[in-house]
């Protein structure tokens, strides 16, 4: 049931994806070295949402990848790369959605877009990508939220989960030895298949799933289609009631399965 309901969510942000990437110019042909590359030229905010969805949907397919193989460590890397595409997207569609633009946000843009390589010559060039520090994006988002709640909890929640997964990305000592146990104790190298620590990460994968839906809705929101994100949003209900995770919704036992063709 679970793999079901999880691969329906991702065709359902599969094809937001698509719906979303029509709403803005479409990429154009450039000259790269002695062939050619697609770029979005406009370089365009809500371009730059569409490319970070993209992205989202498949770290997500190789999340679950990993988990089920048992190699959860890398899972679990992958999800501190899910959680800063929700914090960017959420970043980028909140200026969308307060209609204001502001230099924060063009920085981000402007490193956002700017090439690794030399478009004539095709090698890599030597300047470094400016990137907005996570923290300002941060509290960009918690700054918007935070009209009826303390900005700085949710400062505080990002960050500390940014660091927990972390370790993971720069193979901390803690993290690391979860990969090791057993009867004699061991570095399982080959994965945790079967293991207590698979049903762990299994249950952790949730959160980037539902929080994935959340921050589509946002985007479309974000991209002036008030229907999908309306669409997306009861999609999340349906997803969140079939897994036993109601939030304190009404009972919706009478509504049809989850399939991935929600966005109508």
């Amino acid at each position: 049931m679970a793999e079901s309901l999880y691969e329906s969510a991702i065709q359902n942000m599969s094809a937001t994806v698509h719906q979303l990437a029509l709403l803005v110019p479409q990429p154009q042909k450039i000259p790269f070295a002695d062939s050619f590359a697609y770029r979005y030229v406009e370089k365009t905010i809500q371009q730059a949402i569409v490319q970070k969805l993209a992205r989202y949907v498949t770290t997500l397919r190789a999340t679950f990848i990993l988990l089920e193989y048992g190699f959860l460590q890398e899972q679990a890397s992958l999800q501190r790369i899910l959680d800063e595409i929700q914090e960017d997207v959420t970043f980028l569609s909140y200026a969308l959605i307060v209609g204001e633009v502001s230099e924060l946000h063009q920085k981000f843009l402007d490193a956002f877009y700017q090439e690794e390589f030399d478009l004539t010559t095709g090698k890599l060039g030597e300047q470094d990508r400016p990137m907005v520090p996570r923290k300002k994006i941060r509290a960009y988002i918690a700054n918007v939220e935070g009209a009826n709640q303390n900005p700085s909890q949710g400062v505080r929640v990002s960050r500390e989960i940014s660091k927990a997964y972390s370790g993971f990305i720069h193979a901390a000592s803690p993290q690391v030895m979860d990969m090791y146990f057993g009867t004699p104790p061991r570095f399982h190298l080959s994965g945790m298949h079967g293991t207590f620590r698979q049903e762990e990460h299994r249950e952790d994968v949730w959160n980037y799933v539902y929080r994935g839906i959340l921050v589509f809705s946002c985007a479309a929101q974000a991209l002036g289609n008030a229907k999908l994100c309306e669409n997306i949003l009861f999609f999340a209900q349906k997803f969140a009631h079939q897994a036993g995770k109601d939030y304190g919704l009404k009972d919706r036992s009478n509504q049809p399965e989850v399939d991935g063709n929600s966005n109508g």
